[in-house]
């Protein structure tokens, strides 16, 4: 701790290892927290450890880090633990553009966005309640700037200093803290030295570009006309021309290029302080929804779920109470730091019975409902542990055994915590959920209703998982698309195990061509979420909840055949999720597809 007070207002890059590693190792648990696998979380912390000129070799399992890192002269392990795990997919997001922020700064290319000045813009308002929003402005201004730097160069009049759009950036940034609320921060506001933004690599480029722009004009007016929209393009890519290398093959030509460079001169990069000020910031965020709006989320998503394991009208009224009420009541007890599966089994208790209850509640109007028993399965579906199931599946696919088999150990225990909470409610109100009856619907209507309701499943799955509202229609719409195939494919015959494979690969792979479109300019780079942010909320819909409520009820009630059987369906179901998303990361990823 001395040392990495001693650097706190020193250059990361000049930095010692202890400083360096407290961002490095930070990172990759902010990642962990927010629910991501191991993989990924190794894979930031080495972005961030790359242009520090530091080697990490990390073992990373639910909740706890082990990293060693040296730079070729010192070494340093730390071990950091965290209390509890969870889902946070904002703060996924945001850290991947963390690291853009981060490596531009420090002279190196963006690894993961095209255009690298929307994180340094969000960046710099952290404290703004929607930081889509603002990443949101950003693109928007960035797209007004090259589509009149295009008309300037097609008119080649004028030097356009003035024109609306010409410091694109700095605008929206300007645009952007209005949309933050000083009286109702997410997180304490952002102090930021006056170097930080003044200094930037961005700013400098902007700099230089008015002073070549004044110094041609002094020589000669009519040049500078001609030539002003082509030295605006050269300033905004400046700074990505920094380092136009590409990672090398061996650590050690990584260590001595980067050791041995001297940083562009007027660049001094980041600070420590500045570095863990963002971090702050990104931990610290409040959720973006309130308990009571997670909790119409939980509602909207588990009715969906009902239809579209064949339920009815009554059977998505009572679990869109009963999921409701679980859920708010689930965030209200986690803000007290609450046992997960003390919290896991009384929300499940509540929801079922609040479902049982309305249930009653409209059969006192109408006996039929006094009928639908398995309805009540459906209003516990809200607390799946989608994330932990589909990332011990991808760790176990890159041989990470043991955070993989943490994670599938995670989800077991509380599947086993809400299935038992199931059972005894079952047991106590004496339910009988021998399945849906079937609705009789005309086949291209109840295709249609199943994309609409597998649209606002994981429309309230994505929420739940606390993702920004262009993440959650992104994800929905990819769900909606993947969920109805499967669907439709099982009525056709196809088994349910290889209709759930089918689902999630195709979910891997509109997930990939989404972030080629971004990448390749196509959409706005504002929409270039992370691919787990999208995949797993559009496929948690697919997790077979009903076949484990089965498998636990006639369990209690020693129906040992028909509780195998039901275990072994959802068994299939289950390992044929992560292993469809693995196998769309193998066909376009070339570090999944080879061992290297």
């Amino acid at each position: 701790m001395e040392d990495i007070e001693r650097d706190w207002d020193k250059p990361i890059a000049e930095a010692g290892i202890a400083a360096k590693a407290s961002v490095i190792v930070r990172v990759g648990l902010l990642d962990l927290s927010a629910g991501t696998g191991s993989f990924r979380v190794r894979e930031m912390m080495h972005r961030i450890a790359y242009p520090l000129g530091v080697h990490v070799r990390a073992d990373v399992n639910l909740t706890d880090i082990e990293a060693a890192c040296t730079d070729g002269k010192d070494r340093i392990t730390e071990v950091i633990d965290l209390p509890t795990t969870g889902v946070n997919t904002e703060r996924i997001w945001l850290l991947e553009h963390f690291a853009d922020w981060f490596s531009v700064n420090l002279g190196e290319e963006s690894m993961y966005h095209v255009q690298p000045e929307v994180s340094q813009g969000l960046m710099q308002h952290l404290d703004a309640k929607d930081a889509s929003q603002v990443s949101a402005e950003l693109s928007k201004r960035l797209r007004e700037e090259e589509r009149e730097e295009r008309r300037q160069g097609q008119g080649g009049a004028g030097d356009g200093r003035d024109l609306p759009g010409q410091d694109a950036v700095l605008d929206a940034l300007e645009d952007a803290s209005r949309h933050t609320d000083p009286g109702d921060p997410r997180a304490h506001q952002l102090h930021v030295h006056e170097t930080d933004w003044s200094q930037s690599a961005m700013t400098q480029s902007l700099a230089a570009r008015t002073a070549a722009e004044h110094e041609s004009e002094a020589t000669d007016r009519d040049e500078t006309a001609a030539s002003a929209p082509a030295g605006r393009r050269q300033a905004r890519t400046g700074r990505t021309k920094l380092a136009d290398r590409k990672p090398p093959k061996e650590y050690a030509e990584h260590f001595d290029h980067i050791g041995s460079e001297p940083k562009p001169k007027g660049q001094p990069g980041i600070t420590v302080r500045q570095a863990h000020q963002r971090l702050d910031m990104i931990e610290h965020r409040k959720p973006l929804y309130s308990p009571a709006f997670a909790g119409l989320a939980s509602a909207i998503a588990c009715a969906s779920f009902v239809f579209l394991l064949g339920g009815g009208p009554y059977d998505m009224v009572g679990a869109f109470v009963g999921a409701g009420l679980g859920h708010w009541l689930r965030r209200r007890l986690f803000a007290h730091h609450l046992n997960q599966f003390f919290v896991t089994f009384v929300c499940v208790a509540v929801a079922a019975l609040a479902c049982t209850g309305m249930l009653r509640l409209i059969g006192l109007f109408d006996p039929i409902a006094l009928n639908h028993d398995t309805a009540y399965i459906g209003a516990m579906l809200f607390v799946i542990p989608g994330f932990p199931l589909i990332t011990s599946g991808l760790d176990m696919a890159k041989i990470d055994f043991p955070s993989g088999i943490q994670r599938l150990t995670y989800f077991f225990c509380i599947v086993l915590m809400a299935t038992l909470a199931g059972w005894m409610v079952a047991s106590i109100v004496h339910l009988n959920p021998t399945g849906f009856e079937p609705l009789g619907l005309n086949p291209w209507v109840n295709g249609s209703l199943r994309f609409v309701f597998a649209f606002l499943g994981v429309w309230g799955f994505s929420i739940m998982f606390n993702s920004p509202q262009r993440m959650c229609l992104v994800a929905a719409t990819i769900g909606a698309i993947t969920d109805t195939l499967r669907l439709e494919i099982v009525d056709m015959g196809v088994p349910a195990e290889a209709g759930a494979f089918i689902g999630a690969l195709l979910a891997g792979l509109l997930a990939t061509a989404w972030r080629s479109s971004v990448r390749r300019g196509w959409l706005a780079p504002h929409f270039g979420y992370p691919r787990i942010c999208l995949t797993v909320p559009s496929i948690v819909i697919m997790v077979p909840g009903l076949y484990m409520y089965q498998a636990m009820f006639h369990l209690g009630s020693f129906d040992t055949q028909s509780a195998l059987d039901w275990a072994f369906r959802a068994f299939m179901v289950i390992i044929c999720l992560p292993i469809g998303l693995a196998m769309a990361r193998v066909i376009t990823d070339k570090s999944w597809r080879y061992d290297i």
